[in-house]
């Protein structure tokens, strides 16, 4: 591929020529060359624009990114695994979230926290010092 210059690249990607800037002042790509004063990218700096484009809209952090781009293997491998952890739990708060309004919703009474007997247990087990993660809301 031939070098293409920040404003082509950056149309490619979905991205702005502001952001490609940013993640070269991060060191997180290195244009090929400069053409007149503007940077130009060869398909390798390309494609960790892409993969870093794909981290971002993943949730990902920028430094996991950078991670997986630049740092020895254990090191990268370490922040990918610590980042997985770290979605489980978003995931089993979600799901938690999820059952404790499917369970909110299928309530037949008008206010589920005021008159729902299984929320309302929820509720005093809560008060009574049980943690969150706990806390068991059935759909019974």
């Amino acid at each position: 591929m031939d070098l293409i210059p920040i404003g082509r690249a950056a149309a490619t990607l979905g991205m702005s020529a502001s952001a490609l800037r940013y993640y070269d002042e991060r060191g997180l790509v290195r244009p090929s060359t400069r053409s007149g004063g503007k940077r130009m990218y060869d398909s390798e700096q390309l494609r960790r624009l892409a993969f870093i484009k794909l981290a971002q809209s993943l949730g990902l952090p920028l430094d996991t990114a950078a991670a997986v781009l630049d740092a020895p293997g254990p090191e990268w491998r370490a922040r990918i695994d610590q980042q997985i952890i770290a979605l489980d739990e978003v995931i089993s708060r979600a799901k938690t979230a999820q059952h404790f309004l499917s369970h909110a919703r299928g309530c037949p009474t008008e206010h589920p926290a005021q008159e729902c007997p299984t929320m309302m247990a929820g509720l005093d087990q809560l008060l009574a010092g049980t943690p969150v993660e706990q806390l068991t809301i059935s759909h019974g």
